[in-house]
């Protein structure tokens, strides 16, 4: 990988991506380069916060409100599930039930059940359950 300073540029930072042929890697990599410095707009105690989405495990529709959660705290947005899911890298956000979005690089393990759902846990050890309709999404996505 090379990095080169160039003194007349007018942006500050611009990336260039040479490949051989546009495919999905190359692809996730644009997605990650172009949410690399995205904030998401978060409420906590009245408190406006800006969170990197690096940084959120997931995201719960609960009550018509969405949440999103870290290792350290839960926090409210305005964003639907759905708006998320447009907004998001579909190769490093899932969903994973009808009210949940996990950051699949925040999951620690996944334990099949008995009743066809999976059991994940995340990082910080909380478990969420993979419902039987999204399970194949989520086995195609991390190739299992």
């Amino acid at each position: 990988m090379d990095i080169q300073i160039i003194e007349h540029i007018k942006e500050t930072v611009s990336v260039v991506i040479q490949c051989k042929k546009i495919d999905e890697e190359v692809n996730r990599l644009k997605t990650h380069i172009e949410l690399f410095d995205q904030k998401l707009h978060a409420k906590k105690d009245n408190k406006y916060y800006f969170i990197n989405s690096a940084e959120v495990l997931y995201f719960e529709s609960v009550d018509n409100r969405t949440f999103l959660y870290t290792s350290k705290d839960v926090m409210e947005i305005k964003q639907k599930l759905y708006e998320l899911e447009e907004f998001l890298s579909d190769r490093d956000f899932i969903r994973i039930s009808k009210s949940l979005i996990v950051n699949v690089n925040k999951i620690k393990s996944l334990k099949p059940e008995i009743n066809r759902t999976v059991l994940v846990t995340m990082c910080n050890g909380e478990c969420l359950h993979i419902t039987r309709k999204y399970v194949r999404a989520v086995k195609k996505l991390l190739s299992i």
